[in-house]
Order: structure tokens, then C-alpha cells, then sequence
């Protein structure tokens, strides 16, 4: 199986949780995962009152310059952890 495969197999399964991840493990997911997909960040950060734009910027643009393959490595990382604590 490629990389890409399994990165595509892990974003798919860690939906599938019984339980909601914390705010936290979802927003490293989320800036692991656009940071696989697209890249370093592209977009401006949101104002001050959209804080739910805001933390998600910010998750993405902690990865800043992180490869691809490494964002796709530590994604399947923290995918299989949070399948395994939180069961499918």
C-alpha cells in the first residue's frame, strides 16, 4: 500500500470513531491533514471573533513547512492512536 493510500485509508477510518477526539486531537488531525493535502497555508487567518476559523488557521499553520510525506506520516500516527483509544 502507498502512502497515499494508507494516508487516504486512516482519513477515512478516523471518521468512523464511536467517540468524539477532543478539540485538541481534531485540530492537530485537521493541520496534519491540509497540511498532507495542500500544503503550507494559503488563506488569511480569520478575524478575532470567528474562533473556531481561528484555532483551525492556527493548526494549519503550525505545520508551516512541514513536507508532505511528513504530514501524511504523522497524520497516519495520530489517526491509528486515536482509532485505538477511542474504538470504530
Amino acid at each position: 500500500m502507498t502512502l497515499k493510500a494508507e494516508f487516504e485509508q486512516y482519513a477515512e477510518n478516523v471518521k468512523k470513531v464511536k467517540s468524539r477526539p477532543t478539540d485538541q486531537e481534531l485540530l492537530d488531525l485537521y493541520g496534519l491533514y491540509k497540511q498532507a493535502i495542500i500544503g503550507d497555508i494559503n488563506i488569511n487567518k480569520p478575524g478575532i471573533t470567528d474562533l473556531k476559523g481561528k484555532a483551525k488557521w492556527e493548526a494549519w499553520n503550525s505545520r508551516k513547512g512541514m513536507s508532505n510525506e511528513d504530514a501524511m506520516n504523522a497524520y497516519i500516527s495520530l489517526a491509528k492512536e486515536a482509532i485505538e483509544k477511542y474504538g470504530m
